[in-house]
């Protein structure tokens, strides 16, 4: 039998897996190390070797993408299509075992899903009828709290109803399971436990299945949880062949669920389990594998594993420590710009990630500035956000009362009882009297009678809220205007409601939004006759016009590094490394959560494939006010001869000449050294932020906007600046 085809393309690690007797393996596939291949590979051979059935195969994996590629190669490879084969996501192939037994499974034959906005609904009509407090219990946190008890394979009955906390969660749990049991409906996660409860309670079904799939394989093993661990033991039972592959340094789902701890459990589980290893990577230069080892060795409880390479040495890894976060973009976006232009780069090899959704403000705005474009994978641009789009929707009707878009918009957020009976009244009376929204509901709440009187004391406290906003903050620079229309109006309170990952990345945003209006208010030219907050939401609304670029353009990639899993790039800018930042700071509340961070990392690093640069701030805006940084321990982590540190500073040694390092060329006062982004202070004009340089010689200029004047340009030579 010829199987050159599936063995030739391997190396000798990769061979040896595909190869495996039958039995339980358990393979550790690096970044870059070709898992893709030797799993679908190892499904060939197990047709055209050992004899089996295209029937008999079961290939698990996480995303439909995933599934559809796997099963493309698999076909490929043994040269058939529509073969029977049962390859798909976890929650697809339960739904596809539902569809067949929903009688075994108690569920209507033509039941439908819920999708996560229909299911939020539903908790929340459930919560209304039991007349749970939404702004003690809110909506997500408790449709949260039902789906990670459905992932732990836990009914309303499994939990302690005696608990105060868990008790009220339990009984919403269990009067939305009856809500869903009227309707017909089954949610995202109730796929999973149901097909569990129905293989558990159907031994003969069970048995079925069992004999059926004698060999299932499973992709990206460490981001399984508990009710999927449960699922694919239950059906491979004690005899199938069971092929697993995972890295465990690539865990970093913890905070959805994702158990590491798995692959562990496995091999306890099935002690006969054959371990190997895949650590030839064929993506990454040396020095960046050397640079991930070093951070990844640190992490305890590893199944231990270590990346090389046949490939060259490399660059070393780049290092910027900047003033501020306009001096990081700055120096990202120049350093962008110069691979582009001198390497022949598409823009589309290069990627800047970053550890929280917030941080891609002052990027876009570079990015914007140069008119580069870009695309934010994965996610929105930061002002198309909606807690962003809410919080400048306040600011929107406290400016102007009769934008009706703005008032729709905020009139019921947070909850304040204005429901959609009220909204309706006030859309019919707006277009009977050809008026705004505004004006019409002030008419209603004056009307005696025109509202029913919960409805209308619920108004007038949206309307009254809004009056005293715009006279509280009238006088306010625009950053603690926007901070206290954040506080008075509820709205941080409602976003950060609960302590999730998504809850706490939409206060970093609100966080960043608040910088974004100090910044603005220092450094931008605000045209004659336009008062800040006018000119502010003017610029928020052309930065979200300008529209990101099409998946089809040659644009630059920004993306969280939880969604740069599974991608590379030639170039990648790892950004924001400061302690507090990244690793993140509730890392160090919660056990464990340190090691994920530095798994994050480790992904980050293995995103590259020829260079990476890492940048930190010294000085960061953060929560509104400036913070001094210090490098992260990642940073320090890495070995000190595999990294390169830069510095864009200039100085000048006297009058009329003018020294550069780091490749910026200027000057500045006798015996000085500032960098871009850097403060300094004039004895006329006060403090500032240094801008911008220009020439050489005598003629060199300096840029520096003073908070109190603006931005001005000054002979360096002669400026007579002082660093703060």
């Amino acid at each position: 039998m010829d199987v050159s085809d599936l063995i030739d393309p391997l190396n000798d690690a990769q061979r040896e897996a595909v190869a495996a007797p039958l039995g339980r393996a358990l393979v550790l596939a690096g970044a870059g190390s070709g898992k893709t291949r030797v799993l679908t590979h190892r499904a060939a051979w197990l047709v055209r070797v050992e004899g089996t059935t295209p029937y008999n195969l079961l290939a698990v994996t996480f995303t439909n993408k995933a599934a559809a590629e796997m099963r493309g190669r698999i076909e490929r490879l043994l040269g058939i299509s529509g073969s029977g084969m049962w390859v798909g996501t976890f929650h697809g192939l339960s739904h596809r075992l539902l569809r067949l037994h929903w009688k075994e499974a108690g569920l209507p034959q033509g039941f439908q899903i819920l999708d996560s906005e229909d299911q939020r609904r539903l908790v929340k009509r459930v919560m209304r009828d039991l007349e749970v407090d939404e702004n003690r219990w809110p909506v997500r946190q408790l449709q949260g709290f039902i789906n990670a008890r459905k992932d732990a394979g836990e009914r309303p009955d499994d939990l302690d109803s005696n608990d105060p906390y868990t008790g009220q969660m339990a009984r919403v749990y269990a009067a939305y399971e009856a809500a869903c049991r009227s309707a017909g409906v089954v949610d995202f996660a109730e796929l999973m436990l149901r097909t569990v409860e129905m293989l558990q309670n159907h031994l003969e079904l069970l048995g079925h299945y069992r004999r059926r799939f004698a060999h299932v394989l499973v992709d990206e093993f460490q981001d399984t949880n508990g009710i999927q661990y449960q699922w694919l033991k239950l059906l491979a039972g004690p005899e199938a062949d069971v092929f697993i592959v995972g890295d465990d340094d690539q865990s970093i789902y913890g905070w959805r669920g994702a158990r590491v701890e798995n692959l562990q459990r496995f091999r306890s589980d099935y002690s006969d389990t054959r371990v190997l290893r895949l650590e030839q990577n064929y993506r990454s230069t040396s020095t960046i594998l050397e640079a991930a080892n070093a951070l990844i060795a640190l992490n305890s409880d590893r199944l231990g594993k270590k990346l090389w390479t046949e490939g060259e040495q490399g660059d070393p890894i780049a290092l910027y420590a900047a003033f501020n976060e306009q001096d990081e973009a700055r120096f990202v976006i120049e350093r962008l710009v110069s691979l582009i232009d001198d390497q022949g780069l598409a823009r589309s090899d290069v990627a800047i990630l970053y550890r929280s959704n917030a941080q891609s403000r002052t990027f876009e705005e570079a990015l914007l500035s140069r008119r580069i474009p870009y695309r934010v994978y994965g996610g929105l641009r930061f002002f198309e956000r909606a807690e962003i789009k809410d919080a400048l929707a306040y600011l929107r009707l406290i400016a102007n009362r009769d934008d009706s878009a703005a008032l729709e918009r905020v009139i019921n957020t947070p909850t304040r009882g204005i429901g959609n009976r009220t909204l309706e009244a006030i859309r019919l009376a707006a277009r009977e009297q050809d008026v705004s929204l505004w004006r019409a509901a002030s008419g209603l709440f004056a009307s005696h009678g025109a509202l029913p009187a919960r409805a209308a004391n619920a108004l007038g406290a949206f309307l009254g809220l809004i009056d005293r906003l715009a006279a509280e903050t009238a006088d306010m620079a625009l950053a603690d205007q926007l901070e206290t229309v954040l506080d008075r109006s509820s709205l941080r309170a409602h976003v950060g409601k609960d302590r999730s990952e998504r809850a706490q990345d939409k206060l970093e945003n609100l966080d960043e939004l608040i910088t974004a209006a100090r910044n603005f208010q220092q450094d931008a030219q605000i045209d004659e006759g336009m008062d800040p907050l006018t000119a502010f939401l003017s610029h928020a609304a052309l930065e979200a016009g300008e529209g990101q670029a099409g998946a089809w353009e040659d644009c630059v990639q920004l993306m969280t590094l939880h969604s740069a899993k599974g991608l590379e790039f030639p170039v990648v800018f790892l950004v924001g490394l400061e302690e507090g930042l990244f690793p993140h700071r509730m890392s160090v509340e919660e056990p464990g959560r340190l090691e994920e961070e530095r798994r994050l990392a480790y992904v980050g690093i293995t995103r590259a494939r020829q260079q990476l640069v890492m940048t930190y701030a010294e000085r960061r805006r953060l929560h509104g006010r400036d913070e001094f940084g210090i490098a992260s321990r990642f940073i320090r982590e890495l070995p000190p001869e595999l990294v390169d540190e830069v510095r864009a500073r200039f100085s000048v040694t006297g009058p009329g000449v003018a020294a550069s390092q780091g490749g910026m060329a200027g000057a500045v006062a006798p015996e000085a050294e500032f960098g871009l982004g850097e403060r300094v202070q004039h004895s006329r004009f006060g403090e500032g932020v240094v801008l911008d340089c220009e020439g050489n010689g005598p003629n060199a200029r300096i840029q520096v906007n003073f908070d109190a004047v603006g931005a001005k340009w000054l002979v360096a030579a002669y400026a007579n600046l002082e660093r703060v």
